[in-house]
């Protein structure tokens, strides 16, 4: 019997009977489901500073609590310098009990932080289910200490469901405590 997650545990209880009682599905394998989420960020600048890149994947590891990688670039860009299989930013992708906890700590902790906060916008859905959010600041997560920030950096968070339509993961990451705008 090992540690489970706050937000597993509630997804399990409260939040999948709720997804069924509001639409009706038949068996519990239709519930739509978190299945990983996403922490990526592109640092342009690492064209002319290679540290850019270990700074941004140990803030990264940091923030996520596993080990980010790099991303290369896939083609050459000669306006920006940039050649094919240079490094140009980092990732994680968090599956399981750490995104659990990762979604409970942005939740929390996070959000409340930003400056001017009322709630995230809910147009950042692709039509299949998937949503984007956009962070601009790191230091918006309790992990970073802001004395060792050298700049100060956005990321993109995305939240990748099973759920077919975009009306389905919305419910879904409510339920699950996203805080969207009301409008």
């Amino acid at each position: 019997m090992g540690y489970t997650p706050r937000l597993k545990e509630e997804y399990r209880s409260r939040v999948m009977n709720a997804l069924t009682d509001e639409y009706g599905y038949a068996n519990v394998m239709q519930v739509p489901k978190l299945e990983k989420i996403v922490v990526s960020r592109g640092i342009g600048a690492a064209v002319a500073d290679k540290k850019l890149i270990e700074y941004s994947v140990e803030e990264l590891t940091n923030i996520t609590g596993q080990k980010a990688i790099q991303t290369i670039s896939k083609k050459d860009v000669a306006t920006f310098k940039l050649r094919k299989g240079m490094p140009i930013g980092a990732m994680v992708t968090l599956r399981g009990e750490r995104m659990y906890e990762f979604l409970d700590r942005l939740i929390t902790s996070a959000l409340p932080r930003v400056r001017d906060f009322n709630g995230i916008k809910a147009t950042g859905f692709d039509g299949r289910g998937n949503y984007s959010l956009g962070v601009t600041e790191q230091i918006i997560f309790p992990e970073i200490d802001i004395d060792k920030v050298r700049k100060i950096e956005g990321m993109n968070i995305t939240f990748v469901t099973s759920a077919e339509t975009d009306k389905e993961a919305k419910s879904l990451l409510t339920e699950l405590g996203l805080p969207f705008k009301k409008n």
